[in-house]
């Protein structure tokens, strides 16, 4: 039986915190910046936690489960 392979699009997405818990990054900031406030933009910028609602579905991808 061949070992089971990560999703590359997750592998590239997440990554996993000391705790234990699953950091990724914020959507919406690749292009069309012109009409974004700065304000929005800079918050943005920062990570976030994946939502305990996805997280089941996360580590799947990440073979962590």
């Amino acid at each position: 039986m061949p070992k089971m392979k990560t999703k590359s699009s997750a592998k590239k997405r997440f990554k996993l915190t000391g705790t234990g818990k699953i950091k990724r990054k914020q959507a919406f900031k690749s292009h069309i910046l012109t009409k974004k406030s700065t304000k929005r933009k800079l918050a943005l910028t920062h990570s976030a936690l994946v939502h305990d609602s996805d997280m089941n579905s996360v580590k799947e991808q990440l073979r962590l489960k």
